[in-house]
């Protein structure tokens, strides 16, 4: 009668559910919870590292810097690896001014000659994912101490910049906590978010972009 007992404690016990992060969880659910964590968010601030990997020049570049946003049309990437170099989206156009590899000059782009819009990986991840892409399992891994699921996301829209990517998304409150992309040319672009924090207040003139002083403008796409 003991081991009778036993085992049927032992049985009930292997059916217990399991907590969220050891449950079997299929792409479209890991994205769907992040689509609706995204949903309560209107700004963001984070700090992120980056690895650009080309197979083409055989070069590896790495970078780091903080992140800020506000949803939707505006950006501002302040890099402090290298330093000076910027990303802004102003809600009207995109800035890039790199003096890191392109000194003296800054690249400006209207939003609207830009396929796929603002560079925001939320968006291009989270709008309309189950039409958007094709969603296989990645995997689990431990970013920056959170426990994530990754998904694998191969495009449907020709707009978006890539080929492939990879989002690891957090077990616990389904935010984006890696994610990586590779381009038609083989680009490997590698982003770890070091910490976020949604729904935070930007920094006064965050969206906004002054031309340096002896530095020239070139407009594309206007």
């Amino acid at each position: 009668m003991r081991a009778r007992s036993a085992a049927l404690v032992a049985a009930a016990v292997l059916t217990l559910p399991l907590p969220l992060a050891l449950r079997a969880q299929s792409p479209e659910r890991i994205v769907d919870r992040a689509v609706k964590a995204y949903a309560k968010v209107t700004t963001v601030r984070a700090t992120f590292t980056q690895t650009v990997t080309n197979p083409l020049t055989q070069s590896t570049v790495s970078s780091r810097g903080v992140m800020q946003q506000r949803i939707p049309g505006y950006l501002a990437v302040t890099f402090t690896e290298p330093k000076g170099d910027r990303i802004v989206a102003d809600g009207k156009s995109v800035w890039v001014y790199l003096p890191s590899t392109n000194p003296g000059q800054v690249i400006k782009t209207p939003l609207s000659a830009i396929p796929a819009g603002v560079p925001d990986v939320t968006a291009w991840f989270l709008d309309s994912p189950t039409t958007r892409y094709r969603m296989s399992d990645g995997g689990t891994a431990t970013v920056a101490g959170h426990a994530t699921h990754a998904v694998v996301l191969v495009p449907r829209d020709s707009t978006l910049p890539f080929t492939r990517a990879t989002v690891w998304v957090d077990d616990d409150d389904a935010l984006i906590r890696q994610f990586e992309t590779v381009d038609a040319n083989g680009v490997t672009r590698h982003v770890t978010i070091t910490a976020i924090t949604p729904n935070a207040k930007p920094d006064p003139g965050a969206f906004t972009f002054h031309v340096p002083k002896g530095v020239k403008v070139f407009e594309q796409g206007a």
